[in-house]
């Protein structure tokens, strides 16, 4: 199968499953981002890139403290999902748009999140380096992978071998590894 087409089944998987997603989902996406936003700051001029964002869990955890937040999806029916989360906060924003080719500023990002997005995307290095080039220099970068799609060193290699430096790792009680990163300059 083509790399459009696992994009299809993705989008389609997921606007078939939008309107469910958060009472599937809630319990164990809400523990990862907990995992990571007390170990992180999001300050005032933070601008946040949610890449998958799916409902939009993660707004309710920086949207307050940041001065944007731009949530992306493939999906239009789980955006609009997202959109229903969103209209609390004045700088959140929502890009119907792929990973693998963020249509969005180089290094312009002070935080990225992808949290359960990597295992979804059919070339997981065009991800990994499309989030290091829209992240700015000493960003913020956090990433999960499913622990039943990655074994640890894999998941861990994958991050180094795409240039990112591994600040800390986090699973204990998740179903995935947490990793908070940072881009590797040469």
């Amino acid at each position: 199968m083509g790399e459009w087409n696992k994009k299809r089944v993705i989008m389609q998987r997921y606007d078939l499953t939008a309107s469910i997603y958060d009472m599937r989902y809630l319990e164990e996406q809400t523990a990862k981002i907990k995992a990571v936003i007390e170990s992180i700051n999001i300050a005032e001029e933070s601008l946040v890139l949610d890449l998958g964002c799916g409902t939009g869990l993660l707004f309710d955890y920086v949207a307050e403290k940041a001065k944007i937040v731009v949530g992306l999806d493939i999906s239009g029916k789980i955006l609009f999902q997202a959109e229903e989360r969103a209209r609390k906060f004045l700088n959140v924003h929502l890009l119907k748009a792929d990973a693998e080719n963020i249509p969005l500023k180089e290094a312009f990002f002070s935080h990225v999140f992808a949290i359960t997005l990597i295992q979804n995307t059919p070339n997981l290095f065009e991800t990994l380096n499309e989030i290091k080039r829209v992240a700015k220099k000493n960003s913020t970068i956090v990433i999960t992978g499913l622990k039943r799609k990655f074994q640890k060193e894999t998941f861990e290699r994958m991050l180094l071998d795409a240039g990112l430096h591994i600040a800390t790792s986090n699973s204990e009680g998740l179903k995935c590894y947490v990793a908070i990163c940072t881009k590797i300059f040469h």
